[in-house]
């Protein structure tokens, strides 16, 4: 009797440039599976849309993007562009924490779970914000600027100024808008450091051992936090709809100086009320790391001394990029395999969609509900993850008056 074939392995379409920095764990994955590496011309959306259409990397089961530098060249990843995989695709993984642009829902309809690089940018993102937080409080740009224009009248004017308008971090209460594995990291730094008073806001309330590290306190109205806030921090996603949390509104429930500091997303923010704010001394200094249009970045706010701005580099180290790396491949690695994806964001989707399915007599794709599984298990709230980088789904309500758009899920 002859043996049988093997069974075809499965094939990964890898978006991007080559491994950089883990070499063994992508020597494992092309003894497992076929891996297509198209060269970057093919992936500008329209040559990208085409390939797809005359599936010219044949029925492929899982999509890698390494490098949050590479591998996106085809821009976001809507309907038009989902709707075209090969039906057979089971996962999508890619570097970067956030993901608002890929439509996770779409991909959730059709079977496909999307995994972020989460976690991998923690303490970059950590480190980064801590370093937006002294600069508000003590004027760094103000005096950098001084310093580096080489005007002795403006130095001079700098170091008898700014003393009197600088304050120590110290015993000031930092807020935080989204208390997911980003936003506790920098609680924790900013009051190990600082010794800030941690206080925050999040749809779900953390557990009471989680808060005594940092001596946080929850405040479930987000107006009450406000205006007890020395400093507000932005650590939530941002939501499909747009909307910034920071408006006229919401800044009028600030303490007039209040410092305000932005590691989350741009659109988080409406920028010309930010920067009436700063003009009228309602909000003292801001620090910016994500702004509204990037790679534009507001010539108003560009412009004042008592704003701290950065390229939105606070994942970008090279520890970052080395999870990056490691997280999607082992994503798309243990998937293929049915094992539990590390990162999943949408399997809660693919569930609730699998039940719905299996009721009307449909078999799912297999991830996360229904077919033959993947062994992913998430539960109601989104999953494995804090939602705040990303770990969790966009939620879009009101709570006492104030529009909390994408605070986290957990």
């Amino acid at each position: 009797m002859s043996p049988s074939p093997p069974l075809p392995r499965s094939r990964i379409l890898f978006l991007g440039d080559d491994i950089v920095h883990n070499p063994e764990i992508y020597k494992r994955l092309t003894s497992q599976f076929d891996i297509i590496q198209p060269p970057l011309a093919h992936l500008q959306r329209q040559a990208f849309i085409q390939h797809l259409k005359d599936r010219t990397w044949g029925d492929f089961q899982a999509i890698m993007r390494p490098s949050w530098h590479t591998g996106g060249e085809m821009g976001r990843w809507d309907r038009e562009l989902i709707e075209l995989l090969p039906p057979q695709v089971k996962v999508s993984a890619s570097a970067g924490a956030g993901y608002d642009w890929v439509d996770v829902g779409c991909l959730a309809e059709h079977g496909i779970l999307y995994c972020n690089g989460a976690g991998a940018s923690t303490e970059a993102v950590g480190d980064m914000a801590l370093y937006h937080i002294i600069s508000v409080f003590r004027q760094m740009t103000h005096s950098s600027l001084a310093a580096r224009s080489t005007d002795p009248k403006r130095f001079r004017h700098a170091h008898h100024a700014l003393p009197s308008q600088s304050r120590n971090p110290r015993s000031h209460t930092l807020a935080i808008l989204g208390l997911g594995n980003i936003g506790f990291a920098i609680a924790r730094k900013a009051h190990a450091a600082f010794g800030m008073k941690i206080i925050y806001h999040d749809l779900v309330r953390k557990n009471p051992e989680q808060e005594n590290v940092v001596q946080a306190t929850f405040y479930e109205n987000v107006a009450d936090m406000l205006k007890v806030t020395d400093c507000l921090l932005l650590a939530t996603p941002s939501t499909f709809s747009g909307q910034p949390f920071l408006t006229k509104e919401t800044i009028a429930l600030l303490p007039r100086g209040a410092r305000f500091v932005n590691i989350a997303r741009g659109i988080l923010v409406d920028e010309d009320a930010l920067a009436d704010a700063l003009e009228t001394g309602h909000i003292a200094a801001a620090g910016l790391d994500v702004h509204a249009k990037e790679p534009d970045v507001s010539a108003r706010l560009a412009g004042m001394s008592n704003v701290t701005m950065t390229c939105h580099t606070g994942g970008g180290a090279v520890e970052t990029n080395v999870g990056f790396e490691r997280l999607a491949m082992e994503n798309v690695e243990r998937v293929l395999s049915k094992r539990e994806a590390l990162t999943g964001v949408n399997g809660h989707l693919i569930a609730e969609i699998g039940k719905r399915k299996l009721r009307n007599g449909v078999q799912a794709n297999g991830v996360g509900g229904g077919g033959d599984g993947a062994g992913v298990r998430y539960d109601e709230r989104g999953g494995k993850g804090d939602g705040v980088d990303g770990k969790g789904d966009w939620v879009d309500v009101k709570r006492n008056g104030v529009d909390i758009v994408g605070s986290p899920t957990s």
